[in-house]
């Protein structure tokens, strides 16, 4: 047996594992952020350990026989959260969290005082990065960098508490902006750009590579026969991707959950920071991946749901089986402003070209749109960095709809994969890791793509269309912007 651990925005996410690859059980405990300001999101760090062990004690209770042969632990977790931590290894402050705006000016500073700080991290430096949070931190609470021994990503905080040590993953680490991403080690001249130093990191290893074994008395707790491996891990998306099975180059997926992601898998470090392309470790050892990534996805729909008080599954399907061709009204889904490719913290959404007679349909249909555009831009940017998508799977909350799929299938001009029904997430790409680190199978052997239920293929009478609308609908931010 195996487990998977997930640390969320919303929730820590378990899942027991089973030989076949089964999902036996599973458990979730529900996660508070706060946001004692605007453009801010913090966490409590107890919060996480307090929740794996809810969800582990119910799995104990419920399915004690299948927890008590748990050979291997695997964690993924919500990244770029910044956990400071004393001397005492107790957190000095809540966590500030990917989603939090607030060191948009530290941004500047760091790429100022570490001018390759992009060559070498093959990122550019944004707020919801780990290292301009610390340079916040540094500028406005000077005791608490002061007291700062060190800094911790969530799951690997939650780590802490299971294995005892500051151990950290490739994937996860190379969204801090810390990271030599090429070479898969810290980089002492992008640390020092933010006031820290080596003292101040986790150690790292691959995420399906040993950190540890859970601690003895956690291993009696909940009944475990000898304490298990505690893996690597892997941030939250590369997790998802061992899940889904796109490990090996070229292998794709797009998830369409509230915010969206297009993720590649790539046999080199391939960075476009003129494109705001992610680039970064993947959770198998020399492997990397890009991603575009989109921060209102299906939260855009939703936004609509709640505008015109009509459940999201309702405004879809009031559009039927297809559309029969391109909206004439264009929406920009930058409600929290866009990452991939204008990272641009301020930008803001619209809706263009609307007339009299257009109404809920023409713009549930310009939602749907408006999203797919932003997937092409995420996939014009990765061609720009040499990385071709030949198809992908999908997944997340937003891929439950044939009609958004047929849309993005069609703008993207690309297959898209829908996978059996399952859990293919974090928690399930975690317990893969967790595996690997426990038997030393072939992560390229075991992480493979679940059975395809369906294909959905590009609409030959839309492909043509959409590919006309896209400049259209490109051209429309740096109007605004203007």
């Amino acid at each position: 047996m195996y487990l998977g651990i997930d640390v969320g925005t919303s929730s820590v996410k378990a899942v027991l594992v089973d030989d076949r690859e089964r999902i036996v059980a599973s458990a979730s405990a529900a996660l508070e952020v706060a946001r004692p300001h605007a453009g801010w999101s913090e966490q409590d760090p107890d919060a996480w350990v307090h929740g794996c062990e809810r969800v582990l004690d119910e799995l104990a209770a419920s399915h004690r026989v299948e927890l008590s042969a748990v050979e291997g632990i695997g964690l993924s977790g919500q990244m770029h959260g910044a956990t400071l931590l004393g001397a005492d290894d107790r957190p000095l402050r809540p966590a500030i969290l990917w989603n939090d705006g607030r060191s948009e000016a530290e941004c500047h500073e760091l790429e100022r005082r570490c001018p390759r700080s992009r060559e070498i991290a093959g990122n550019i430096a944004m707020p919801g990065f780990t290292a301009p949070k610390l340079l916040w931190v540094a500028r406005h609470e000077p005791d608490v960098f002061a007291k700062t021994r060190k800094v911790l990503l969530p799951k690997d905080h939650l780590r802490l508490f299971l294995v005892g040590d500051h151990v950290s993953d490739m994937s996860d680490a190379a969204g801090t902006l810390w990271l030599d991403v090429a070479r898969r080690t810290w980089s002492e001249e992008l640390l020092a750009a933010t006031g820290l130093t080596l003292a101040h990191m986790p150690r790292l290893v691959e995420g399906s590579e040993s950190s540890g074994r859970l601690r003895p008395e956690l291993a009696r707790r909940w009944g475990m026969t000898r304490a298990p491996v505690v893996a690597g891990g892997g941030g939250d998306n590369a997790a998802s991707a061992v899940g889904i099975g796109a490990v090996r180059p070229g292998e794709a997926f797009v998830s369409l959950g509230t915010s969206g992601v297009l993720f590649v898998s790539n046999a080199r470090f391939s960075p476009n920071t003129r494109g705001a392309v992610h680039a970064f470790c993947h959770a198998v050892p020399g492997t990397w991946h890009q991603m575009g990534v989109i921060l209102s996805a299906a939260a855009s729909l939703e936004w609509l749901s709640s505008l015109l008080g009509e459940p999201a599954p309702s405004l879809v399907a009031a559009l039927g089986e297809r559309v029969l061709a391109p909206s004439p009204v264009k929406f920009l889904p930058y409600l929290s402003g866009e990452r991939t490719p204008h990272n641009d913290a301020s930008a803001r959404g619209a809706f263009v070209g609307l007339a009299h007679g257009d109404g809920r349909t023409a713009l549930t249909q310009a939602v749907l749109e408006g999203v797919a555009y932003a997937f092409a831009d995420c996939l014009r940017v990765l061609s720009e960095a040499g990385t071709q998508v030949a198809r992908a799977s999908a997944v997340g909350g937003g891929s439950r709809s044939p009609l958004w799929l047929k849309i993005l299938a069609s703008v993207l001009d690309r297959p898209l994969d829908v996978h059996a029904e399952g859990d293919f997430g974090g928690a399930f790409g975690a317990a893969r890791l967790g595996r690997l680190a426990a038997t030393g199978e072939d992560p390229f052997t075991l992480a493979v793509p679940p059975p395809v239920a369906r294909t959905v293929e590009p609409d030959p009478a839309l492909v043509h269309r959409y590919a006309q609308e896209y400049p259209r609908w490109r051209r429309l931010y740096p109007a605004l912007k203007e």
